[in-house]
């Protein structure tokens, strides 16, 4: 990779003056009229060792060794140091992306690691709400960046299929046999809180559970989780998700229990008839592991999915996405986990995101007050056939719902995982730039190029570049592709991606405006070239986002 050989030339220029830098820090400047590459070594230096950064920014340079993909290199400023990379590099990188097609950004960073990521964690029985959207997004675009950079990866979904939760829709159901689980559950909740009677009557219901000893109570569960697997499944299609492993909580209690039963006194202690873990001795806090009624707490399944997910999947590294609520709760887990797994706790990774909101406000599944997330698909599906209803093209619904399903993963995806959202309709939907729908548009836009110049026999090619031909913003952007995905998944931030492809998105479409791509020219092969490195650049991209590519819009 470039930015890897420019970075050793410049600790070889500066280890030639009798100093030493550790790491060499390479950004590219916001303006392209400053060069490819800048760096403010000489800035870190000179403040070590008390000289002019400038001038030792031109001794620096002066002591780079010749590089073929370099054209310039200048000293800006108050001693940066800028690289300029020449026409012959952007051509070969051109061919690189050509010659690369699907595997283009790809790397080996990760080869040889067994990855899990476990992300969307629906509970049966209760509806899936638009928050697990942003589980889904986050973790399906970290599950490809983790596989694009080598790793064999598992997808994995653990699901509460036991609970108060699950309680409260039988109570619910019991009462209204006519009633959906979802809306059953917001009723059972709703009597939970306001009725003492059918509050115990929730607790016997969810005993009975766990110790699977009602037959009629058996039967509303049975029915109930297929119901809710089932439609849970109809969702990942729509969202272009299939798990690899599923874990139920009906698994890791009984785990779970027997874990804290066989370490209380050195990891748990008895406190009021539950066992707790005493955070506070770690600079957390006290959270209960079993509770006073002797059933294990999400805490205690929580501790056992680590064991169950290594025991049956040996994984290097477990990355699990949950919302940002559950930040502190998961640092307890893992706090007990390192007292009895140290393995399992150093090699996962808990990752949090945000809120998902409507202009109207968060709502709330323990009320019953949600927005389900496959309402939310299913409005913006409507709002994109809305804005297609003049079109004749062919398969229509299926483009509509792979609109729908882009402009709401790019909401998601284009800030940092742990910020809050507010979906806005029309932003989502625009196709004037920083939204999912304008990026599969300017994919659309380069296929029908392509397609146009293959009717004209116009073979991609970068032998047909004129030399003295000025380098276009769209060539100074399309090798930075693999060190975005790098960095995206070193960071586990898919939004470094989003910003990146709609930076290229734009530059693109410029390029589209003033040059007549499909022309009978000696620089036309060289243009359809790079549409197709453009395409193919961005297809990858999506891809990672987990965003699908229409050929036609």
């Amino acid at each position: 990779m470039i930015r890897d050989n420019l970075k050793e030339a410049i600790k070889t220029a500066v280890l030639e003056l009798g100093l030493e830098i550790e790491d060499v820090h390479l950004e590219h400047p916001a303006d392209l009229a400053n060069g490819d590459y800048s760096t403010n070594v000489a800035m870190v230096l000179g403040k070590k060792v008390g000289k002019n950064p400038k001038e030792l920014a031109q001794e620096i340079t002066d002591n780079i060794k010749e590089l073929k993909e370099v054209e310039k290199i200048e000293v800006a400023g108050a001693g940066f140091i800028n690289f300029h990379l020449s026409q012959e590099f952007f051509a070969g990188s051109i061919e690189e992306i050509l010659k690369a097609g699907d595997k283009w950004g790809s790397n080996e960073t990760l080869k040889g690691q067994e990855t899990m990521v476990e992300y969307t964690d629906p509970n049966p029985f209760k509806e899936f709400h638009i928050g697990h959207l942003m589980s889904n997004a986050i973790g399906e675009s970290i599950s490809r960046l983790v596989e694009f950079s080598g790793a064999e990866t598992k997808r994995a979904n653990y699901q509460g299929d036991v609970g108060l939760h699950v309680a409260k829709a039988i109570f619910g159901k019991q009462k209204n046999p006519e009633m959906a689980f979802g809306t059953a559950y917001a009723e059972g909740n709703s009597a939970y809180e306001e009725d003492e009677k059918a509050k115990e009557e929730i607790k016997e219901i969810n005993k009975k559970v766990y110790n699977k000893s009602d037959e009629e109570i058996n039967k509303l569960y049975d029915e109930g989780k297929k119901v809710s697997l089932e439609h849970f499944e109809e969702i990942y299609k729509k969202l272009d998700t299939k798990f690899d492993e599923y874990f139920f909580e009906s698994e890791t209690g009984p785990i779970g229990e027997k874990l804290v039963e066989e370490n209380v006194g050195k990891v748990f202690e008895e406190s009021d008839g539950a066992v707790i873990f005493k955070g506070e001795d770690v600079g957390l806090h006290t959270r209960v592991f079993i509770n006073s009624e002797g059933l294990p707490t999400y805490e205690a399944k929580d501790l056992a999915l680590a064991k169950v997910k290594a025991d049956r999947y040996g994984y290097d590294k477990s990355i699990v996405i949950t919302a940002s609520e559950q930040k502190e709760y998961y640092k307890v887990v893992l706090a007990s986990m390192k007292e009895i797994f140290p393995d399992l706790s150093e090699s996962t990774k808990h990752i949090t995101h945000g809120m998902l909101r409507l202009p109207s406000g968060k709502m709330s599944s323990r009320t019953g007050d949600v927005i389900t997330g496959e309402s939310l698909i299913d409005e913006v599906n409507e709002k994109v056939l809305e804005k297609m209803k003049d079109s004749d093209i062919e398969g229509k619904a299926e483009i509509a719902e792979q609109v729908a399903v882009g402009a709401i993963k790019y909401s998601i995806l284009k800030q940092s995982a742990g910020k809050d959202i507010i979906f806005d309709y029309d932003k989502s939907l625009s196709f004037e730039g920083d939204s999912g729908p304008y990026l599969q548009y300017s994919h659309t836009r380069a296929s029908a190029v392509l397609e146009k110049a293959k009717e004209e026999k116009i073979i991609p090619s970068i032998n047909d570049r004129v030399n003295d031909r000025e380098t276009v913003e769209l060539e100074k952007l399309l090798y930075r592709f693999p060190e975005v995905v790098e960095r995206a998944n070193k960071e586990y931030e898919p939004h470094y991606v989003t910003i990146y492809l709609t930076e290229l998105a734009g530059a693109f479409n410029s390029f589209y405006a003033k040059e007549k791509i499909v022309e009978e020219s000696d620089t036309a092969a060289y243009k359809v070239a790079l549409t197709q490195a453009f395409k193919t650049t961005i297809k990858n991209g999506l891809w990672l986002l987990g965003i699908k590519t229409p050929n036609r819009m």
